[in-house]
């Protein structure tokens, strides 16, 4: 009877011992966490999409602990666990826990988080807690690589989710790539203010922080982007932009040469990699055809890049792409099926290019 009651006791300790086993926690500077987008030095994060991804051997529990600098009353972020469709959640300064599915037959997890709205989308990264006895382990980034410079019509304007809905981070996770979206809502390419944006991409690109920079009484200021950050490297340039400054009036050749003054520092930045430059699918018209701007503006911008020998940027010519029924009810933003459909369409355009999804994601 004594064994039996020492043993009880035995197990009763070991139980306590085991809830009492302490979280993991991981601190915002650990080196197996992979930043993607744009992440100032907190580190919060600034553009639609920027966020991280972590992989985690054991994991069954998982919870975000987010800092003052994280939008108030709260951020909308996008949640993949192993390659899931994204879930969207609200988070909140402090804890936030995560839901952990239980895992299929593997030992380790995949989780992607990112921040999905355009304003407003800044998340505070303090630290990670992870279930005791989970362990982080590398997370291999996919050969594929985008990266996407536009306005609100590659953000997902006005769709419930956001960039999680639009049709560049569709091509993301078609194509089983990284993505990172560099682009506002209402900016120009020339650097003017234009509907509430002091800066205009050809400035703002080239910041660690999007144009919302401006009304935050927390960061309203800008600091240069360090694109040594930009790991790896990006594989191909997806450049649709020119809506805004057709829509302040700016001048048509102030814009080409804008343009291509632009793409020339691109091409600093991204020696190697092909260029696909969008043309307007122009403002859907309920009665008739959709009304462009800048006509022949995208190919007199091509021409001057091939003058210079660059071979390596190509016109996606995106007419017909986008009709009256393919927009949200402001008659001018692609609805959720819009931005499907086009997405799409630009696979479609890639693998006639010769470009194909990969077959299966990077981490199995």
């Amino acid at each position: 009877m004594l064994y039996t009651l020492f043993t009880v006791a035995c197990l009763v300790v070991t139980a306590m011992a085991t809830a009492a086993a302490p979280l993991v926690r991981i601190l915002n500077d650990h080196p197996l966490i992979f930043f993607h987008g744009r992440w100032d030095t907190a580190p919060e994060t600034w553009w639609s999409g920027s966020g991280f991804k972590i992989n985690v051997q054991d994991l069954t529990s998982l919870t975000l602990n987010l800092g003052p600098n994280t939008t108030a009353p709260f951020v909308a972020l996008g949640v993949s666990v192993d390659y899931a469709p994204f879930v969207s959640i609200n988070a909140s300064a402090g804890a936030n826990v995560i839901a952990i599915p239980p895992a299929k037959g593997k030992r380790t997890t995949v989780v992607r988080i990112n921040a999905e709205m355009y304003f407003s989308s800044q998340m505070h990264l303090e630290s990670i807690d992870l279930n005791a006895g989970a362990t982080l382990v590398p997370y291999r980034p996919s050969r594929l690589v985008f990266e996407f410079i536009g306005d609100s019509l590659s953000t997902g304007y006005l769709t419930p989710e956001g960039i999680l809905q639009a049709w560049d981070f569709l091509i993301g996770e078609t194509f089983k790539a990284e993505e990172t979206v560099v682009a506002q809502p209402g900016a120009a390419l020339v650097d003017i203010p234009s509907f509430g944006n002091v800066h205009g991409m050809s400035f703002q690109f080239f910041r660690t922080e999007d144009t919302s920079y401006f009304y935050d009484p927390l960061h309203n200021f800008t600091t240069p982007w360090d694109f040594r950050q930009d790991v790896p490297e990006r594989t191909h340039v997806v450049v649709h932009i020119g809506a805004n400054d057709a829509s302040q009036n700016v001048d048509q050749a102030l814009f080409v040469s804008t343009y291509i003054d632009f793409l020339a520092t691109l091409r600093k930045l991204y020696p190697h990699q092909p260029f696909f430059l969008f043309t307007p699918w122009g403002w859907p018209n309920p009665d008739g055809p959709n009304a462009f701007y800048y006509p022949g503006a995208y190919e007199a911008v091509l021409a001057a890049r091939k003058s210079l020998g660059d071979t390596n940027m190509f016109l996606v010519n995106t007419t017909g792409w986008v009709t009256y029924a393919d927009v949200s009810p402001d008659s001018l933003h692609p609805s959720v099926a819009g931005h499907a459909k086009i997405a799409g369409l630009f696979q479609a355009w890639l693998e006639d290019w010769g470009l194909h999804p990969l077959e299966a994601w990077s981490n199995p």
